[in-house]
Protein backbone atom coordinates (compact mmCIF):
# COMPACT_ATOMS: atom_id res chain seq x y z
CA UNK A 1 0.00 0.00 0.00
CA UNK A 2 1.35 3.42 -0.93
CA UNK A 3 1.14 6.37 1.43
CA UNK A 4 0.85 8.97 -1.30
CA UNK A 5 1.95 9.95 -4.76
CA UNK A 6 5.44 8.77 -5.60
CA UNK A 7 6.05 7.41 -2.09
CA UNK A 8 8.00 4.19 -1.61
CA UNK A 9 6.17 1.04 -0.63
CA UNK A 10 6.57 -0.19 2.94
CA UNK A 11 8.93 -3.14 3.33
CA UNK A 12 6.09 -4.97 5.04
CA UNK A 13 3.98 -4.59 1.88
CA UNK A 14 6.81 -5.06 -0.59
CA UNK A 15 8.00 -8.33 0.96
CA UNK A 16 4.65 -9.58 2.24
CA UNK A 17 4.82 -13.03 0.59
CA UNK A 18 8.40 -13.61 1.67
CA UNK A 19 7.62 -12.46 5.23
CA UNK A 20 4.58 -14.74 5.46
CA UNK A 21 6.61 -17.72 4.27
CA UNK A 22 9.52 -17.20 6.67
CA UNK A 23 7.31 -16.22 9.62
CA UNK A 24 5.30 -19.42 9.12
CA UNK A 25 8.47 -21.56 9.01
CA UNK A 26 10.49 -19.83 11.73
CA UNK A 27 8.15 -17.70 13.81
CA UNK A 28 7.59 -13.97 13.59
CA UNK A 29 10.93 -12.65 14.91
CA UNK A 30 13.23 -15.16 13.26
CA UNK A 31 11.23 -14.96 10.03
CA UNK A 32 11.62 -11.20 9.82
CA UNK A 33 15.32 -11.50 10.57
CA UNK A 34 15.61 -14.09 7.80
CA UNK A 35 14.02 -11.68 5.31
CA UNK A 36 16.40 -8.94 6.48
CA UNK A 37 19.30 -11.36 6.01
CA UNK A 38 18.13 -12.14 2.47
CA UNK A 39 17.94 -8.41 1.69
CA UNK A 40 21.46 -7.88 2.99
CA UNK A 41 22.70 -10.83 0.95
CA UNK A 42 21.15 -9.32 -2.18
CA UNK A 43 22.78 -5.95 -1.41
CA UNK A 44 26.12 -7.64 -0.78
CA UNK A 45 25.89 -9.38 -4.14
CA UNK A 46 25.15 -6.13 -5.97
CA UNK A 47 27.94 -4.23 -4.20
CA UNK A 48 30.33 -7.10 -4.89
CA UNK A 49 29.50 -6.99 -8.60
CA UNK A 50 30.06 -3.24 -8.60
CA UNK A 51 33.42 -3.80 -6.88
CA UNK A 52 34.60 -5.85 -9.86
CA UNK A 53 34.41 -2.72 -12.02
CA UNK A 54 35.58 -0.17 -9.44
CA UNK A 55 39.06 -1.35 -8.63
CA UNK A 56 41.35 0.32 -6.11
CA UNK A 57 44.22 2.31 -7.62
CA UNK A 58 46.41 1.49 -4.59
CA UNK A 59 45.47 -2.17 -4.32
CA UNK A 60 45.06 -3.70 -7.79
CA UNK A 61 42.63 -6.60 -7.81
CA UNK A 62 40.66 -5.25 -4.83
CA UNK A 63 37.53 -3.11 -4.88
CA UNK A 64 37.81 0.62 -4.22
CA UNK A 65 38.09 1.49 -0.51
CA UNK A 66 34.52 2.81 -0.21
CA UNK A 67 33.18 -0.44 -1.64
CA UNK A 68 35.36 -2.45 0.78
CA UNK A 69 33.86 -0.45 3.67
CA UNK A 70 30.28 -1.07 2.47
CA UNK A 71 31.00 -4.79 2.01
CA UNK A 72 32.42 -5.00 5.55
CA UNK A 73 29.41 -3.18 7.00
CA UNK A 74 26.93 -5.48 5.27
CA UNK A 75 28.93 -8.59 6.21
CA UNK A 76 29.08 -7.46 9.86
CA UNK A 77 25.32 -6.81 9.89
CA UNK A 78 24.66 -10.28 8.47
CA UNK A 79 26.85 -11.81 11.19
CA UNK A 80 24.93 -9.97 13.92
CA UNK A 81 21.55 -11.00 12.50
CA UNK A 82 22.70 -14.61 12.21
CA UNK A 83 23.83 -14.60 15.86
CA UNK A 84 20.45 -13.23 17.01
CA UNK A 85 18.61 -15.84 14.93
CA UNK A 86 20.69 -18.59 16.54
CA UNK A 87 19.97 -17.25 20.05
CA UNK A 88 16.25 -17.12 19.29
CA UNK A 89 16.36 -20.67 17.93
CA UNK A 90 18.02 -21.93 21.09
CA UNK A 91 15.48 -20.14 23.32
CA UNK A 92 12.59 -21.85 21.56
CA UNK A 93 10.84 -24.21 24.03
Amino acid sequence: MRCGYNQPMSVMDEKRAELEQYEFMMGKSRGRLAVALDSLTDALTMVGQHGVYCQSARQPGKPAMDIQIVIKGITDAKELITSVMEELRQQKP
